[in-house]
């Protein structure tokens, strides 16, 4: 093939390429090139020689321009194929700019008597050393687990440690632990034959509330005490306790007067005696809420 014959085949290769874009072929699979590369017979690369390529196209003969139908043309496959559907996107939900800790699912455990003392006991250890949360590892005078009987009913769920609780390592013994008291007297119990616990067992600095990530950080202590004690009954004190609890966004006063199921045990939420010192009017409805508990414990509260 002389000059003259290969400059006319590149021009009919590049009328026909043309032809094919205006058809709207936008790719091809393999385009055979006119000149192997040097050292690279053509036949080895794309299975066919020049020279048949060369005598197949007849560069004397107008090319017609015959437009590809848009199904025939075959882009090459994509790993990823692109969404064609002009159909708006869903987007996912943005995250959440902080995410508590993956909680465990919660198994309760039935244990003897003396090994639910064992098993608190080696719980309380792990507190003591958790610096989970640096800052309020750093400010904590102490943790506080939590008290009572490991073999109770009822289990008190509170909101954290206060300046009281802090110094002296027990829950609940500032004013409202007073208020909390009178009101488990006035059920005719005793403080010892409950367990008294909080979702967290440090003191957060001003007494703020929790944040999320406290909380989840501290929700492996909570379900290993419920989990030990395994009660029968559950008392969240406050919203705290009973959003972090049962993973609720109602406010306190759309909980109250149901019972919740955690495990085995059957829940209530009633307001925090904190809120009952700046709201007396309150404890109405939490003396409500204990008879409707100790009602579902065969006790009516009302009977003298």
């Amino acid at each position: 093939m002389d000059e003259l014959e290969l400059a006319a085949v590149q021009r009919a290769v590049v009328q026909r390429l043309d032809d094919f874009r205006r058809a709207g072929l936008t790719h091809w699979k393999r385009i055979v090139p006119t000149v192997p590369e040097p050292g690279l017979p053509a036949p080895a690369r794309a299975g066919a020689s020049t020279t048949s390529v060369a005598a197949s196209m007849k560069p004397a003969t107008p090319v017609r321009s015959e437009p590809v139908p848009r199904e025939q043309s075959r882009p090459p496959v994509q790993p990823e194929p692109q969404v064609t559907s002009m159909a708006p996107k869903r987007s996912a939900p943005a995250a959440p700019p902080s995410a508590p800790v993956v909680i465990q699912p919660f198994q309760p455990l039935d244990l003897p008597p003396q090994e639910r003392v064992t098993q608190l006991k080696i719980l309380a250890d792990k507190v003591k050393a958790c610096v989970r949360c640096q800052e309020l590892a750093s400010t904590r005078t102490q943790t506080v687990f939590g008290v009572g009987d490991p073999n109770a009913k009822i289990v008190f769920v509170g909101e954290a440690p206060g300046a009281d609780e802090d110094q002296q390592g027990e829950p609940f013994v500032g004013r409202a632990g007073q208020l909390l008291n009178d009101i488990i007297k006035a059920c005719r119990l005793k403080r010892e034959e409950i367990y008294i616990c909080n979702v967290l067992r440090c003191r957060p600095p001003g007494n703020r509330l929790p944040s999320i990530e406290e909380a989840g950080n501290c929700r492996e202590y909570l379900n290993g005490q419920l989990a030990i004690v395994n009660p029968e009954y559950i008392v969240c004190w406050g919203s705290t306790a009973a959003k972090n609890l049962l993973a609720s966004e109602l406010p306190i006063g759309k909980m109250r007067g149901k019972f919740y199921e955690y495990g085995r045990s059957k829940v209530i939420c009633t307001y925090h005696p904190s809120y009952l010192l700046r709201n007396p009017a309150a404890k109405k409805d939490v003396w409500e809420d204990m008879k409707f508990l100790f009602k579902d414990m065969g006790i009516d509260l009302s009977a003298k």
